[in-house]
């Protein structure tokens, strides 16, 4: 295979590239912008598939979890938004109750989750005391489930919103039971970009400096990309060494997950969004760039579950999940599943003659389902 690839690369004028990843070496700025300007899909992604199966070998991830979006009225209006609904409309938009919030998790104490995935919009009328009682509230119910919960974003606001001091949110926050943080809030870590379609929304700059407060406070994330707007290419290459220069000095980040843009709903309903193989080839860059990511995720709810099961075998090495009840993707036009059985999942990671792992929230083994998967 690396004699094939070689000749590809040299066809393809990528030659030097593939020797850097051959050779485990760090490709440049420059190295991702050739590649992703390639459109060169199935080399790239053959190279991607190098690296995952060099740290991964067949293995692919999932973990069997909820999503829970106790608000979606925010005062942040971005225009990528489908999910919100503007604080001056809230009406229009929900805000749950704490009982109504344990009652989603209540309801799934029949089902073997072992984490909850807690996110929702900048909501000025809950109180800090909420946020407390809710993550308190679910560890009660179920103890052994992992809270991940609230974005960068989200962690800027509470910090202003609440007049305090962003280490001691999140001390408060890991002593009502928060585990660990998604990666969201990040879409594109480029000025311009945020300036035309969330202005309002925290700094690149300030979304690194939370992130980088919360893996000095012990906290481990994930971190994203939204892609397939108004960005460039350069501009996901640029977003993609931001990160990777956070992980050389922090180690925090768990894994990177391209989003793939929902257009529908949203303020640039106009834009197509990316297209399989932008979508494919952003995935294969990634991991390419990533050398200092362990994981990279394709997110089935918004690449579709046969994108991502392709994406298996062009660099990344985790699916995501059951994800029970999903709304944000789902209330800008997605029209995939709103959650995949364990049946399902490993039925697409078996297909592309990779090994389904159910794994906790922190990427440690629950269970190989070397044989068939009976759901529970």
């Amino acid at each position: 295979m690396s004699r094939m690839l070689e000749r590809l690369a040299e066809s393809a004028g990528l030659a030097d590239i593939y020797t850097k990843v051959r050779d485990a070496e760090r490709l440049s700025y420059d190295d991702g912008v050739r590649l992703i300007r390639s459109r060169e899909l199935m080399l790239v992604g053959a190279m991607a598939n190098e690296v995952r199966e060099r740290l991964h070998g067949r293995d692919a991830y999932f973990v069997r979890n909820m999503h829970l979006n106790p608000t979606n009225i925010c005062t942040v209006d971005c225009d990528f938004c489908g999910f919100y609904r503007p604080y001056r409309e809230k009406e229009k938009g929900w805000s749950w109750t704490l009982e109504r919030c344990f009652d989603e998790v209540r309801n799934r104490l029949d089902d073997a989750i072992t984490e909850v995935h807690i996110v929702g919009g900048h909501n000025p009328d809950l109180p800090y005391d909420f946020y407390l009682d809710l993550m308190q509230g679910i560890h009660e119910i179920r103890p052994d489930m992992h809270i991940k919960a609230f974005t960068a974003a989200e962690y800027d606001f509470f910090h202003k919103r609440f007049k305090k001091p962003l280490a001691e949110v999140y001390e408060d926050f890991k002593a009502a039971g928060l585990g660990s943080l998604p990666g969201g809030g990040a879409e594109v870590l480029v000025e311009r970009v945020r300036r035309e379609i969330y202005a309002r929304k925290l700094s690149a700059e300030r979304w690194l400096e939370t992130m980088r407060v919360a893996h000095e406070h012990g906290l481990r994330s994930n971190a994203t990309l939204l892609f397939g707007h108004v960005e460039t290419l350069e501009e996901r290459i640029e977003h993609m060494t931001r990160l990777r220069e956070l992980q050389d000095e922090t180690s925090g980040f768990m894994c990177f997950i391209p989003l793939a843009f929902h257009p529908e709903n949203t303020a640039l309903s106009h834009l197509p969004g990316p297209t399989g193989l932008d979508i494919l080839m952003t995935i294969a860059v990634s991991r390419l760039m990533l050398d200092n990511f362990e994981h990279i995720k394709a997110y089935w709810i918004m690449t579709t579950p046969r994108i991502a099961q392709v994406a298996l075998t062009m660099g990344a090495d985790d699916i995501d999940g059951t994800v029970l009840t999903e709304k944000i993707v789902h209330m800008a036009g997605a029209k995939t599943p709103n959650g995949l059985t364990v049946d399902d999942l490993c039925r697409l990671v078996r297909d592309v003659d990779r090994v389904p792992i159910q794994r906790d929230s922190v990427y440690a083994e629950v269970q190989r389902f070397d044989e068939a998967a009976v759901t529970v």
